[in-house]
C-alpha cells in the first residue's frame, strides 16, 4: 500500500464514528476513577488532556469529511462541543488552593493542591468577620429585680414582650457563647441594650436585669464570610462568600467551605480559591450546543408542518 493510501486510510479512521466511540470510552474509563476517588488531578493529567485533544481532532476531521452533507444545526452543535473541549483543556492551566484563616486575621500563603505545597498567590486575604443567621430560636427569658426572679417569658428571637411599662425585644442569640441580646424600649423609644453575658448600656438605675434560662437547638439559615483582598498594604477589593455564592476577584473564585472553632474556641473559616480560565469557554460551548439543539428542533418541526 502506498503512502498516500495509508494516509487516506488513517484520515478515514480518524474521522470515523468508530474512532469517536473508542475515544469516548477511553475518556470515560480515565474519568471514572476520579469520580469515585475525588482525585481531580486525573482531569489535568497529560493522558486525559491528550484524549480530549484527540476527541476534538476527530470531531474536526469528521466535520471536514462530511461538510457537504452536515446541516447547519449539526455544524453549530459541533462548534459547541469543540468550545467545551477547549474550555476543559484551558481549565487544566488553573488551580485550586485552600486555607483556614481565623476571624480578624489574614494570610498570604495558600496550599495549592496541584503543586502540593504552600505558595504565595500575590495577595493577602483577610477574613474580616464570620456571620451566622439562624431561624427564630425559642428561648426562655428570666426577668430579675436585683437577685430576685420576677418573671419568666417564653418566646422566639425577633419577638418582644411587655413588662412594667417597658417593651423588651429579643434581638438575637449566639448559641455557641449563649449570649442573648435584648433591646429595651420605653414609650417606643429605645433606651438601651442588654446582653446576658453582662454588657449593657441601659440607663443607670434601671431596675431589671435579664437571664437566658433555656433555648432550643437552633437551625442555621445562612452562613457567610466577609473578605478583603490586600496587595502591598492596599485594599484591592472586598465582598462576601457563602455557599453557592463565591466572592469573585481578578479571575479568582473564593469559596467558603467551612466554619469551625479550635480547642480554645476561636472561630476560623475555610476558604477555597479557584482559578479556572476555561470556565467561560465551557459555558460558551454549552450555549452554542443549546443553540444548535434549538435550530435542529426548529428544522425538524418546520418539516413536519409543511
Amino acid at each position: 500500500m502506498s503512502v498516500t493510501g495509508k494516509s487516506n486510510k488513517l484520515f478515514a479512521w480518524a474521522a470515523s464514528t468508530e474512532c469517536a466511540v473508542v475515544l469516548f470510552l477511553a475518556i470515560a474509563a480515565v474519568a471514572i476513577p476520579g469520580t469515585f476517588t475525588e482525585d481531580r488531578s486525573i482531569y489535568t493529567s497529560a493522558p486525559f488532556l491528550m484524549l480530549l485533544g484527540f476527541f476534538g481532532l476527530n470531531l474536526i476531521l469528521c466535520t471536514i469529511k462530511r461538510r457537504k452533507s452536515i446541516s447547519v444545526p449539526v455544524l453549530v452543535m459541533h462548534g459547541g462541543v469543540l468550545l467545551t473541549l477547549a474550555g476543559c483543556i484551558a481549565t487544566s492551566f488553573g488551580y485550586v488552593a485552600t486555607i483556614n484563616i481565623y476571624e480578624g486575621t489574614s494570610a498570604n500563603r495558600f496550599y495549592r493542591w496541584d503543586r502540593k505545597e504552600d505558595v504565595d498567590l500575590g495577595f493577602e486575604l483577610l477574613v474580616k468577620k464570620i456571620n451566622t443567621e439562624y431561624y427564630p430560636i425559642p428561648v426562655k427569658v428570666g426577668v430579675l429585680k436585683g437577685r430576685q426572679k420576677d418573671k419568666l417569658f417564653v418566646l422566639k428571637t425577633g419577638d418582644d414582650f411587655e413588662y412594667d411599662g417597658y417593651r423588651i425585644k429579643v434581638e438575637s442569640l449566639e448559641p455557641v457563647t449563649e449570649h442573648l441580646k435584648l433591646s429595651v424600649y420605653q414609650r417606643d423609644t429605645r433606651i438601651g441594650t442588654y446582653i446576658t453575658s453582662g454588657p449593657s448600656d441601659l440607663p443607670p438605675g434601671f431596675p431589671y436585669t435579664f437571664a437566658l434560662v433555656a433555648f432550643q437547638n437552633p437551625r442555621l439559615k445562612r452562613l457567610w464570610v466577609d473578605l478583603d483582598i490586600n496587595q502591598n498594604s492596599t485594599k484591592m477589593a472586598g465582598g462576601t462568600s457563602e455557599v453557592n455564592g463565591p466572592f469573585k476577584w481578578n479571575g479568582l473564585y473564593f469559596y467558603h467551605t467551612q466554619v469551625a472553632r479550635d480547642p480554645s474556641g476561636a472561630p476560623y473559616a475555610g476558604i477555597q480559591i479557584v482559578r479556572d480560565p476555561g470556565r467561560p469557554v465551557v459555558f460558551a460551548g454549552f450555549a452554542v450546543m443549546g443553540l444548535g439543539s434549538f435550530l435542529s428542533f426548529k428544522r425538524r418541526f418546520s418539516r413536519k408542518t409543511q
